[in-house]
């Protein structure tokens, strides 16, 4: 149960049994939310409605920890809409730092060609024959000149050109990662959850002074669905190096650490929700998150 819908259900056992609750420390408007039976929402002294619960479905989990819950925003109003709830699974596990580590190792590195080259003694110039013979000169062996042993002759265990560290983490180390990274986010409350990407205006200017009165940033990534953003807010973020869009399926341990701010649709959190759940459920992944493996 949530915190507005267990004082609610307090405070109707108050009136139920006429017991008067010291709320004076309470404004009016939130002890008429609380107190009130009907579903019509109470207004606000300037003219807007107080958060409304919009999405809390109930998740098939093993987990005994309860949902987290955020704050629903928008990019074109200052007033929250709503309330969500966050899987606890995906947004509620002990960050760890071992596993997001060998997620940035694996990023960085496994785009990485080496393209330095250093030639052995098969690639150098000369030193086709035998320089002196093998007895009677006092001199130590040597079959070629291309030796390594020599000068300008050959480099042993070298750069060798077009040489890759490319290698795949384990599946349960990339889950693992991103659960641990969105539960650092949400923990740390640089995780936001808004309603849609759709912005006032398609200039910079609105965006960017959005973003410093609500203190994201200054770097911010927002994640959506799909890879076809709305038209005003590509264009508003077209011109701005610090402010990025990515899909759902783009979404990685590298990306969410190095933005300050992770901006999340509706939409792409549920998405996000359900790829982590079955991706934790699995045959590979089936037992991620029991107690043994996060000591």
């Amino acid at each position: 149960m949530s915190l507005i819908g267990l004082s609610c259900r307090i405070f109707q056992i108050g009136k139920q049994s006429k017991i008067k609750w010291p709320c004076s420390h309470l404004s009016s408007c939130l002890q008429q939310r609380l107190c009130s039976t009907t579903s019509e929402i109470p207004k606000l002294q300037h003219g807007t409605s107080l958060p409304t619960i919009i999405d809390f479905p109930s998740f098939q989990t093993r987990s005994i920890q309860a949902p987290r819950e955020a704050l629903v925003e928008t990019l074109y109003d200052e007033d929250s809409v709503g309330l969500v709830s966050l899987n606890p699974e995906v947004f509620g596990q002990l960050p760890l730092l071992h596993v997001m580590h060998d997620n940035i190792k694996w990023q960085t590195q496994y785009k990485h060609i080496n393209y330095n080259h250093a030639l052995s003694r098969h690639e150098c110039r000369g030193g086709g024959r035998k320089p002196w013979p093998q007895k009677g000169l006092g001199r130590a062996r040597h079959g070629s000149r291309r030796s390594p042993l020599f000068l300008k002759g050959g480099v042993a265990h070298g750069p060798r050109r077009y040489t890759t560290k490319f290698y795949m983490l384990a599946y349960g180390n990339r889950v693992l990662g991103l659960t641990s990274a969105l539960s650092a986010k949400f923990a740390q409350d640089d995780l936001k959850v808004v309603r849609s990407l759709d912005v006032a205006s398609s200039a910079p200017e609105p965006l960017l002074e959005l973003l410093e009165q609500r203190l994201w940033g200054p770097s911010v990534l927002f994640v959506h669905t799909d890879d076809i953003m709305p038209e005003k807010i590509c264009k508003a973020t077209e011109t701005i190096g610090h402010i990025n869009l990515m899909p759902v399926y783009g979404l990685n341990v590298y990306s969410m650490l190095k933005h300050d701010t992770l901006v999340l649709t509706v939409p792409a959190l549920r998405l996000l929700e359900e790829r982590l759940m079955h991706a934790i459920y699995n045959t590979a992944g089936a037992h991620l998150h029991s107690p043994t493996q996060l000591l």
